[in-house]
């Protein structure tokens, strides 16, 4: 269920280099950019000076919380079942990832990387895959499988559970360098990492930070890229999630890249692109990434359950047509064409 393609999905960001007045106190509006967590972030911001080493130093601090691929962070030995002390950032997501889970009746699920892995990038494994294979891996996929206990320390029914925080960490990462900006005062920013976004005040042109959407192209080499819509962004934060760039037809059906982690098998539902506007970008990014995993009607009833919480989906009618289904009240993010 993690596997996202975002990067892809969104972004068109309208963002001008640094160096123009924005804010009341005359700060310029500074860009800096960079990688983590394998991916891209773009940050900017109206201030008196760059905090690119306060934002670099920010970020590193999560990437040795969260990112399993790293030989000693806390979430890679919890997944190695070594003793380890739990800190605010792996906390605050596990305990975030839970309620999802619950929301959501267990379409997301940060216990899920043996299933995605068993399938392998691209779906390199899809002719290997045997029901008995999915069987096994299911026997410790589940989020009910692990849990904090009162003293702070990880509980597992099975040895063999392990997480990854990617359909969530990235959003959070968002929130937690916003906190950053936000702690030196700054007022007017856009913080972007690998697609998902906390937006806060306005450009540096006086408006509302102006975010793009992609149109589903089939184009398996993420190069195409044509806006379906562009919206406006002030004091909210967002997060995509598509499966139109990465699946694999079988027998005529297109799957999805999206792990169903009830079924184990990739989901074959009509969501084609999911967008989603929260107060906070954690719970944006992790219900993108649900919502791909639930189909449009679950996805819409579950939504309406989450106060504060929008959504833009594109998706496939029976006929192979796009259709677009939106929350109440979406209307007031868009950009008149005039104004784009």
């Amino acid at each position: 269920m993690q596997m996202k393609y975002q990067y892809n999905l969104l972004l068109f960001l309208v963002l001008m280099l640094s160096c123009t007045s924005g804010s009341k106190r005359n700060d310029l509006y500074y860009q800096d950019q960079g990688e983590i967590f394998t991916t891209g972030y773009n940050i900017k911001y109206a201030y008196n000076r760059s905090l690119k080493e306060d934002i670099v130093a920010e970020l590193n601090r999560f990437d040795m919380s969260l990112n399993p691929f790293k030989e000693n962070s806390i979430i890679t030995k919890v997944n190695r079942n070594e003793p380890v002390e739990l800190d605010s950032f792996f906390l605050k997501v596990f305990r975030r990832s839970e309620e999802i889970s619950r929301t959501t009746g267990g379409k997301f699920d940060i216990t899920v990387s043996p299933l995605i892995n068993a399938w392998g990038f691209g779906f390199q494994n899809m002719d290997t895959i045997t029901p008995e294979i999915i069987d096994s891996l299911k026997d410790f996929v589940g989020y009910e499988k692990i849990s904090v206990d009162a003293g702070g320390n990880i509980v597992k029914t099975d040895p063999r559970v392990q997480i990854n925080t990617s359909a969530i960490a990235k959003g959070y990462a968002c929130d937690v360098i916003a906190d950053l900006l936000e702690s030196y005062g700054i007022e007017n920013y856009m913080v972007e990492i690998g697609g998902e976004i906390a937006a806060k005040g306005v450009n540096d042109k006086g408006d509302c930070w102006r975010i793009g959407i992609d149109k589903p192209i089939d184009d398996v080499t993420g190069m195409l890229h044509n806006l379906q819509a562009v919206l406006s962004l002030c004091n909210k934060s967002l997060a995509t999630s598509g499966n139109y760039r990465n699946y694999y037809i079988k027998e005529g059906k297109k799957y999805a890249h999206t792990i169903d982690p009830h079924t184990g098998y990739p989901a074959q539902l009509d969501i084609l692109g999911a967008t989603v506007i929260a107060d906070d970008c954690m719970t944006a990014d992790a219900y993108a990434t649900a919502f791909m995993a639930m189909g449009l009607e679950q996805s819409v009833e579950t939504a309406k359950q989450i106060p504060g919480l929008h959504y833009y989906f594109i998706y496939e009618k029976p006929d192979g047509s796009l259709g677009i289904e939106c929350s109440e009240g979406f209307e007031q993010f868009f950009v008149k064409k005039d104004d784009a």
